[in-house]
Formats: structure tokens, sequence, C-alpha cells
């Protein structure tokens, strides 16, 4: 699996993960230089390469003259975030229905590290999977988010609340989300921009909450959805 782009290098530089080696553009100057001091700290191999090489490596160029190659992504068990628990105010974990682009998924992982989640939740069918594309995107904030494959979401939200979470679907029709104090732990559920969050799913869940749209487009994307909610989340644990 290969890791591209000075950010989401940067940020695998920072893991202990194992990076197998780093093709660099020749003549690196500026931040690839730093990236490159940071790699010879780690003790991480260094190949310095053209950029005809790194294209050729790259399936969509975006490789801002550096590629990392590691193992496949690691996925983690659903009790692993639940153990996380990185707040004292209580869990936080992320749930993705139907999230299908990889821009989407990234963008989710990105906001949820940002927010101080614990992790994300995707299902094994029917979502986009941790690709390089999305570490990407991402801005390497899948290097330190922690993911979750769960075969059923559903089966996941009822672990969830068996582990003392309060599961909150993200969907129109819901109820206020500026009204909620998101005390204690907390499970977001977020829908495809298709289909939003499905049926089945939200009534698993113990609450719908809406965001109140104000102009003539009657949704958001998934992303900049949750990032309102997350930071609800953020703003009530911080009074």
């Amino acid at each position: 699996m290969k890791t591209e782009g000075r950010n989401a290098v940067r940020e695998l530089l920072k893991t202990g993960k194992e990076i197998e080696k780093i093709l660099m553009e020749k003549g690196a100057q500026g931040s690839l230089s730093v990236l490159f001091a940071e790699a010879r700290k780690r003790n991480v191999r260094v190949q310095f390469v053209s950029r005809e090489v790194l294209d050729k490596e790259s399936a969509d160029k975006r490789h801002q003259g550096v590629i990392a190659f590691v193992a496949d992504y690691e996925y983690y068990d659903l009790e692993d975030l639940i153990a996380e628990k990185k707040s004292e105010k209580g869990g936080f974990i992320v749930l993705c229905d139907g999230i299908e682009d990889v821009h989407n998924l990234g963008s989710i992982i990105r906001v949820a590290e940002c927010a101080g989640a614990d992790g994300v939740v995707i299902p094994k069918v029917g979502s986009a999977s941790v690709t390089e594309s999305v570490i990407r995107i991402s801005a390497g904030a899948a290097e330190h988010m922690k993911v979750a494959k769960e075969t059923n979401l559903n089966v996941a939200i009822e672990k969830l609340q068996k582990a003392g979470y309060w599961v909150y679907a993200l969907e129109a029709g819901g109820e206020d989300i500026y009204k909620e104090n998101f005390s204690g732990n907390v499970a977001l559920v977020v829908g495809g921009e298709d289909s939003g969050v499905k049926r089945l799913t939200k009534e698993k869940c113990d609450k719908v909450l809406s965001l109140p749209l104000m102009g003539k487009v009657n949704s958001l994307n998934a992303s900049v959805a949750l990032g309102i909610a997350a930071y609800e989340v953020v703003r009530n644990r911080l009074k």
C-alpha cells in the first residue's frame, strides 16, 4: 500500500508504523528536505528518483514528490474504539452508513481526527475502504485514526448502546441538534449523500438530529454535516 503526498507522509512518519521505503523526487528542497530528515531519524530507507518514476507509481499523479510504501491498512475491532476514550468526558465514535465516495470518507476521517473522536466505523459492504486515496484526502489523519470494519452497522449500534453510548443519526426531519447537550458517550451516524441514513439504522438509533437549512438546497455534503455535528460535541464538552 502506498501513502502519497507531503502531508500524508509527514503524518505517517509521526506514527510507529513500519515503512518499507520512501520514494522522493531528486533535488528535494523545502518541505521535502524536512521529510527526508524525519525519515533518516526513523531509519527509513529513502530512494531518490525522477518525477517520471513517481508519476508511474501514482494513480492520479498527486504525489507531490513523495510516496511511502507501507503494509496494507490494518483495521481495528469496534471494541478497540470503545476502549480508546481519549476524553474524560466520554467516548466519541463516528459511524458511516453508505459512504461510498473516497473523498467523503477521507474528509470524514479528517474531521473525526481533528474533533478528537476515538474512531470511525465503516460497514464491510456498501462503503468505501481506507485506500491510498482516502489517506491522502484525509491529509494523513487516517494514519492517526482507528477505523473499524463491521459486517452489520446495526449490530455495531447495538454493541455501542450496550457499552453505554447514546447513538445519534444525522438526518433530515429530526430534532434540533443545537438543543442537545451530548453528555457521556456519544456516537454519530452519518449517511451517504444519495440515501442518507437507512431507515432501519435510524430506527436503531436513540435519536435523530438535524441541522437547520436556511437556503434552497435541502442537504449538506456528508463530511460537512459531520463537521458541524462533531464540533457541537466538542463545544458541549468544552463547557
